[in-house]
């Protein structure tokens, strides 16, 4: 890993991906600050990783939050993996917030500390790493706005991207797009919802998709990203690995 990550944000680190992310950077010497509103699970986190992981229970999508975290801890590395488990229905059994759910959550946090990584600034050689999703190209018919709020995500690294260079302040950033898996809280309830879809069960579907991306993996996604200056904007990440887009 670069020098520079010698501290890591990672919102949404109280379970699956985050928490996943965050071990792994944790083992490679780099110290955590980990966002969610879980406190007690966040501590729980703690307890396992020891004192590289430092616990903030707090709402991420708050624009002085991000403000603040970033000027307390001038990290090297901000992951933005926050985000709202979608309702699963069809969009005729959809209510407007019901559907809206994950823009309220998974892109207005990437919004906020988005715009906070640039104001403040965050450092020369900083990545903002944010999470989209594999639904973000394909659709996902049965979670919402779900893959539309991680299509923003997408546009937003690109703006953020954009107003680096023209400030030239030097930071990255790069969007991971996962495939579903039922490793992730969002991938577990998707898996449940798109079994049912065709009509067979959990163990069939899962079977159906083998390989499928693990949460070891994608904490080996992130490090890799965050200790290669010369990557590229945007990935898919399965089981085989990171893929750039294109």
């Amino acid at each position: 890993m670069s020098d520079l990550v010698q501290t890591a944000v990672i919102t949404g680190a109280s379970r699956g991906f985050g928490r996943a992310i965050a071990a792994a950077l944790v083992a490679r010497g780099t110290h955590v600050i980990g966002i969610a509103r879980g406190g007690q699970e966040l501590h729980a986190v703690r307890d396992n990783l020891g004192e590289g992981f430092t616990p903030v229970a707090a709402d991420a999508t708050d624009e002085a939050l991000a403000a603040e975290v970033i000027r307390t801890h001038r990290p090297g590395l901000l992951v933005l993996n926050a985000g709202a488990t979608p309702h699963m229905a069809p969009v005729q059994e959809q209510t407007w917030e019901t559907f809206s759910r994950n823009w309220e959550v998974d892109t207005r946090h990437v919004f906020a500390w988005t715009g906070a990584a640039l104001r403040e600034p965050l450092a020369p050689g900083s990545l903002v790493l944010s999470m989209s999703s594999g639904a973000a190209l394909g659709g996902s018919p049965l979670s919402g706005g779900y893959a539309s709020a991680k299509a923003a995500v997408r546009y937003l690294r690109q703006y953020g991207a954009e107003e680096s260079g023209r400030a030239g302040s030097g930071i990255r950033f790069v969007t991971v797009l996962p495939d579903l898996t039922p490793v992730g809280g969002v991938g577990d309830v998707g898996v449940t919802g798109y079994a049912a879809r065709v009509g067979v069960d959990r163990e069939t579907f899962i079977e159906g998709r083998q390989p499928v991306l693990t949460l070891e993996q994608v904490g080996k996604a992130v490090v890799e990203l965050a200790g290669n200056p010369d990557s590229g904007p945007e990935y898919r990440l399965g089981a085989e690995g990171l893929s750039p887009i294109n």
